[in-house]
């Protein structure tokens, strides 16, 4: 019995022994590096692609692992036997080398006897797509982002199948969506069935994204091909007549040319050189030189060395007809499938209309953007100059501080949007008690004085910029806006609109709202339009006509004051910023009709939709459109010239 035990125990250790000298070779994955061990050693794009579709389809766990290290330069080859390792350096030229297939360790070499695979960029790449079907199905959201993410940018047939099996056990929603309107823009490049692509090609026809158009453009694609006859293995776009359907005689020649159907055109220089060739003792073909300075002559010298075999004959016009009416040109699809061009065709009609109703409303949110900020700049005025018929040439320099307000209070406050939110009041301060000290000193003594008002306000804005030139320098200072601000509104590839520019829609209809409820529901409001009426009456009701007139001046220079906040986050804040609105904001007034906000609101809104309109049908040239911005507005007050609402109150009377 002990010795049938102790020949058991020989022989499980002879077997564990066995075991432990199983070569390295033996692994299913090491097999097959070993069957491809030619094309692993030479390995170039060219040559290598079966081998890696071999191993990524060979269904084994440590397939990924493997191309990965691959793709890292991390595989070694040992010279003695010709087996694959993962290698690790672990001393000076000294690796570690473990098995592909279970990662045991087969011990520790010097660099001399081993020889590293170093894939080139185009063998990384191909093993990066064969990555990516291990990436779709990763469990890690943020890896089979990666995948999508890779085949968006590098699409490929290869890669339909694996995004296609992805598909059913994607649990994340949004990355199925985006999985399935990938395996659409694929199968529309790539698919094999004509079925499925012309499924694929309606499914997008509503998607306005540009890589939908990228998809479909090169189904449409066409070349233009000559031939004796229309083909029948072809899928013919139109036929094409020269001189007719964009393409001249001489392009139709050139072709039957390059083709080796005809002979070259025989030009005017070509012509003249050919005869220089052939000059002997002062005549060409018997023909004296003088005579050649006529064309009819110098044709006939040239058939006449044509008929003795000479030169080649000569290729006129007569020639070209003869030759162009011999063939046929034609248009053909790179994409073999009428029906499959077809439906592209269908589709790209369908999303350029719904692109072009698109572009109209993106150039109607450009020109609600811009209105609202002529409005924001101009409702400070309307009060200013539609209420109280001030001429104020000062109104820029009253948005320019409010810029440079914000710009000071960011540099005492740091965080951009507690910045705004200070800054805001503040600057409506500053400016509020900068219109009431310009009201009190000049102002209130030139009342009904046009001209000396429109003189005064003008010098005082020149002054205002000096002293800003003089305290913050000439060149630009930041506003910058709050990061919440960053960016834009993206509703598709086509409409957008920035965050800042909604922001200061919004700040113009809060203004609007503001301004209404002072002038309807406040005493100061109810005391404004009284003395704006009519003063003597307001006067004689115990108003205060000084003080009504100062507080109204100082609430449009604070409402200036915030526009230039506003302005500044996306304008350049310098001491002429307010110079670039204050020609729009007396337009805005005087088209809409001065003393009413409404009509200053619609002036706004015609100017922007004019400007903007002009810019889109002459983008090139901007300084255009305010030229012919202005002219429109010139013709415009000749028809109405109380403006879109009539005058009302004292500028009406005045």
């Amino acid at each position: 019995m002990k010795r049938l035990f102790l020949a058991c125990l020989a022989l499980f250790c002879a077997c564990q022994i066995a075991l432990a000298q199983t070569p390295a070779g033996d692994g299913p994955l090491q097999q097959l590096l070993q069957e491809n061990r030619a094309l692993i050693e030479k390995s170039s794009r060219t040559s290598i692609g079966p081998v890696i579709t071999a191993i990524a389809d060979s269904g084994l766990p440590q397939a990924r692992g493997f191309l990965e290290a691959w793709q890292n330069k991390d595989i070694w080859q040992r010279k003695e036997d010709g087996l694959f390792f993962v290698g690790e350096e672990v001393a000076k030229r000294t690796y570690a080398l473990s098995s592909p297939d279970d990662g045991t360790l087969a011990g520790e070499y010097p660099k001399k006897e081993l020889k590293q695979l170093k894939p080139n960029s185009g063998v990384r790449a191909l093993i990066a797509t064969a990555l990516v079907q291990f990436q779709l199905s990763d469990p890690d959201p943020a890896t089979r982002a990666e995948g999508l993410l890779a085949i968006e940018r590098a699409p490929g047939a290869d890669l339909l199948a694996p995004l296609r099996a992805s598909i059913p056990g994607e649990e994340d929603p949004a990355l199925k969506a985006r999985k399935t309107r990938l395996e659409r823009l694929l199968t529309i490049a790539y698919g094999a069935d004509e079925a499925e692509r012309i499924d694929a090609i309606k499914g997008v026809s509503n998607d306005l994204s540009v890589d939908v158009r990228a998809a479909l453009n090169p189904l449409v694609a066409v070349t233009v091909e000559v031939a004796e006859g229309l083909p029948e293995d072809r899928n013919i776009a139109r036929t094409l007549t020269p001189d007719e359907d964009g393409i001249s005689r001489n392009e139709a020649y050139d072709m039957l040319v390059t083709a080796g159907h005809v002979p070259a055109r025989t030009t005017a220089d070509a012509l003249r050189q050919t005869l220089a060739e052939h000059i002997e003792g002062g005549r060409v073909a018997g023909v004296p030189l003088a005579q050649l300075s006529n064309e009819m002559i110098r044709q006939k010298v040239y058939d006449s060395l044509a008929s003795d075999g000479k030169v080649d004959p000569f290729v006129g016009e007569e020639a070209i007809t003869i030759a162009l009416s011999h063939y046929v040109f034609f248009e053909t699809y790179a994409e073999p499938s009428a029906a499959v061009t077809d439906a592209a065709e269908q589709a790209l009609e369908t999303i350029g209309t719904k692109v072009a109703l698109n572009q109209a409303v993106d150039l109607g949110l450009d020109a609600i953007s811009l209105a609202s900020i002529y409005f924001l700049a101009a409702i400070g005025l309307a009060i200013t100059f539609g209420l109280m018929g001030v001429i104020n040439m000062a109104h820029g320099e009253f948005i320019m501080m409010g810029a440079y307000t914000g710009y000071v209070v960011q540099q005492i406050i740091p965080n951009h949007t507690v910045s705004i939110l200070v800054a805001i009041p503040l600057a409506f301060a500053v400016t509020f008690a900068a219109g009431v000290a310009m009201e009190r000193l000049v102002i209130r003594h030139l009342y009904n004085r046009p001209l000396e008002t429109l003189l005064a306000t003008f010098g005082i804005s020149i002054a205002l910029q000096q002293l800003a030139k003089n305290i913050f320098g000439t060149q630009a200072r930041p506003l910058t806006a709050p990061g919440w601000l960053d960016g834009a509104w993206m509703i598709n590839d086509v409409v957008s609109i920035s965050y800042i520019r909604i922001a200061i829609f919004v700040l113009a209809m809060i203004f609007l709202a503001l301004f209404l409820f002072i002038m309807r529901r406040t005493r100061l409001g109810l005391e404004t339009r009284a003395v704006t009426q009519n003063p003597r009456m307001a006067s004689s009701m115990g108003i205060n006509p000084g003080r009504v007139n100062m507080l109204t001046f100082g609430l449009g220079s604070g409402i200036a004051g915030i526009a230039g906040v506003a302005i500044g986050l996306f304008a350049k804040v310098t001491s002429e910023l307010g110079q670039d609105y204050i020609v729009q904001s007396f337009m805005t007034v005087v088209v809409g009709g001065v003393g009413n906000i409404f009509g200053t609101l619609a002036g706004a809104a015609m100017i922007g939709s004019l400007q903007k309109g002009i810019e889109w049908l002459n983008p090139s040239n901007t300084l255009a459109a305010q030229t012919y911005m202005i002219i429109f507005i010139i013709i415009f007050i000749q028809f109405r010239p109380r403006g879109i609402i009539a005058l009302k109150g004292r500028a009406a009377g005045d």
